[in-house]
């Protein structure tokens, strides 16, 4: 046979590919044209765009701000600006808690979840309402410092001031970007291109990442554009786009709503093959490791294939670690019905950002763990306000080998619900920033879980005496190698001296923004003496950070890595030179906001110790 046959063959076939395509898409091809061509003939009805701020915050995964205050906090996003177009750090905008990867690089760093799909790399979000439900045009968002961290903007299809709630609600992404390193920390007004959407919105979520940034990003305002009718297509754009076409089917396929991995998770009719290809000779554990390295999207996909890769996609082994976070727009009970004949060897689960506004419900989230939860070691929650005092029990219940359980801001579980994690002995890790866990709940948690190794009470704002829960971590909890005390209003040095004294594998320890903490009394001293491993220590926002405490540091922490002393008048450029001489494998030196510390000692300081980052912002 002539070559040129099989080269005609497959042409063939591409031409019949692109008329099925065609095909697929002719009645919505058909009415666009039909809209053009009705707007060449009359004039387009006049829609005036709306132009609004956020009216409110809704919801927020962090902020460096006190819950009790409006300083650095998320809720200085709503309303008209407070900055702009000023640069610079101040306290009337919004701040997330983290920065650049120095917190990835800590005794209290966790491990990375496999299999992220590479466009999801969002670390924190904020959801903002507006007064009118609009179709959006343009998001403009007022970055005042070290711009550059958004990386997602989302639109919700449902209005958050509505008294009947839709029962399906949907996401769409505007714009989506990977990071990005912005040269210069100067405000800008950031307006990103976003792309049209078949339904209004006033509900508009950011997610950001600021691990490329050399500081904290500062938001000041969102302002929303939109106009009330949808827009009708332009006769300049092109009807027909074979790459719209490409990616329309693939909504067919798979879906864009809340049901699109439902679809996949179900999906039980598969191709019948005479033959698997080469898969029939390789090996079991061989084609399992090649599909260790696809997302869960992608596994489901795959599933729809043949028999022998179904089994595969489907076998649990496949589900031991799993993330559904990247997806937290999507899943739904549904999902969680679909995943456990999947997931009963499951280890780590990661539901975070997940199941708000009644995508799952408490039934769905128990039945989910009835089947899959008696293997869990790694538990991620944060952001999940489904949560509520049963399904705390259900955990505890339902999840005997738990080591890992993360709720942070999960501050809709009422305070007395705390008391059941005290049942899970073998806790190593908990993350409780942001709850409204109690004292009492508090106590009983480590006096049960003896084996913590990393606690996080972050701005947990309704515990009353911290110098007891810091007695009792000193008494029960001997393993502890990091602790978060961030915003802890009123642990004195008493406290202090209980925990050095009864903690001394702590490495890391953030006293960042406690207030009753006061130098004279030689606290610091005595955590420097008592705490030799000590990697990190943050003890931003006190002023009474004095060159005594800096000394002996340099004398008794040599392991130290970051030290945060943001904001304090007592500290001079001898004692920091002491510190970097002893201390080989500091990284981050926080010195912003120091008094005595200039640009020009910064400068001699970064020239003599050019491996350490030190950070040094000046107060408006």
């Amino acid at each position: 046979m002539s070559p040129v046959f099989p080269m005609l063959t497959v042409l063939s076939m591409f031409y019949y590919m692109c008329l099925r395509r065609r095909a697929r898409t002719a009645t919505r091809g058909e009415m666009n044209s039909r809209r053009a061509i009705e707007s060449n003939t009359r004039a387009l009805p006049v829609n005036v765009e709306i132009v609004q701020y956020a009216k409110e915050v809704l919801d927020f995964s962090s902020h460096y701000g006190s819950e009790n205050s409006m300083s650095y906090t998320m809720w200085n996003l709503a309303g008209i600006p407070n900055v702009y177009p000023s640069s610079g750090d101040f306290t009337q905008t919004a701040v997330f808690r983290t920065y650049g990867t120095w917190w990835d690089h800590c005794p209290s760093a966790r491990l990375p979840f496999k299999r992220m799909p590479p466009t999801f790399c969002s670390q924190d979000y904020v959801e903002l309402a507006f007064e009118e439900p609009v179709y959006p045009t343009a998001v403009h968002i007022l970055e005042t410092y070290h711009p550059g961290a958004v990386v997602r903007i989302l639109a919700c299809s449902a209005n958050p001031y509505s008294q009947n709630p839709p029962a399906d609600v949907r996401w769409e992404i505007l714009w989506s970007e990977a990071p990005t390193k912005v040269n210069g920390p100067q405000a800008r007004q950031f307006t990103p291109c976003i792309k049209q959407i078949n339904f209004p919105t006033n509900l508009i979520r950011l997610e950001v990442n600021s691990s490329l940034l050399d500081y904290y990003t500062e938001l000041d305002a969102v302002v929303l554009h939109g106009v009330k009718e949808r827009p009708m297509l332009s006769l300049k754009t092109s009807m027909i786009d074979m790459n719209d076409i490409d990616e329309d089917e693939d909504d067919e396929k798979y879906g864009c709503g809340m049901d699109t991995l439902n679809k996949q998770f179900s999906v039980v009719t598969l191709r019948e093959w005479p033959t698997n290809g080469y898969f029939d000779k390789l090996p079991y554990e061989l084609i399992q490791l090649i599909l260790s390295h696809l997302t869960v999207p992608d596994l489901c996909r795959l599933a729809q294939t043949c028999k022998l890769l179904y089994q595969h996609c489907c076998d649990p082994l496949q589900y031991i670690h799993l993330s559904l976070q990247p997806y937290w727009a999507r899943i739904n009970d549904t999902s969680l019905e679909y995943l456990q004949s999947r997931c009963t060897l499951i280890q780590w689960l990661n539901l975070s950002w997940t199941g708000n506004r009644g995508a799952i419900s408490v039934s769905g989230f128990s039945r989910f763990l009835k089947v899959c939860g008696s293997e869990l070691v790694r538990l991620e929650l944060s952001c999940g306000h489904f949560l509520n005092e049963t399904c705390l029990e259900v955990i505890t219940e339902l999840c005997p080998n738990l080591q890992e359980l993360n709720l942070s801001s999960c501050d809709k579980i009422p305070p007395q619900a705390f008391n059941h994690i005290a049942k899970v002995g073998s806790l190593k890790r908990l993350i409780l920033y942001r709850t409204k866990v109690e004292q009492t709940a508090l106590l009983s948690i480590l006096n049960f879980c003896s084996e913590l190794q990393h606690l996080s009470l972050g701005s947990c704002v309704m515990i009353e005496d911290y110098d007891l829960i810091a007695s009792m971590m000193g008494a029960k909890c001997k393993k502890l190698r990091s602790l978060d005390l961030w915003r802890c209003k009123n642990i004195t040095e008493s406290g202090i001296a209980e925990l050095a004294s009864g903690c001394q594998l702590l490495e890391e320890l953030d006293l960042g923004w406690c207030p009753t903490l006061q130098s004279s009394t030689g606290c610091f001293t005595n955590l420097a003496r008592k705490l030799p491993n000590l990697q990190k220590l943050f003890l931003t926002a006190n002023r009474s950070v004095c060159d005594t405490d800096i000394e002996e540091l340099a004398a008794n922490c040599t392991h130290l890595r970051q030290l945060d002393i943001l904001g304090t008048r007592m500290v001079s450029p001898a004692s920091l030179r002491k510190l970097l001489e002893s201390c080989k494998d500091l990284s981050l030196l926080d010195v912003s906001f120091c008094s005595q510390i200039d640009n020009r000692v910064v400068l001699e300081l970064n020239a003599n110790f050019p491996n350490v980052f030190i950070k040094k912002s000046f107060t408006q």
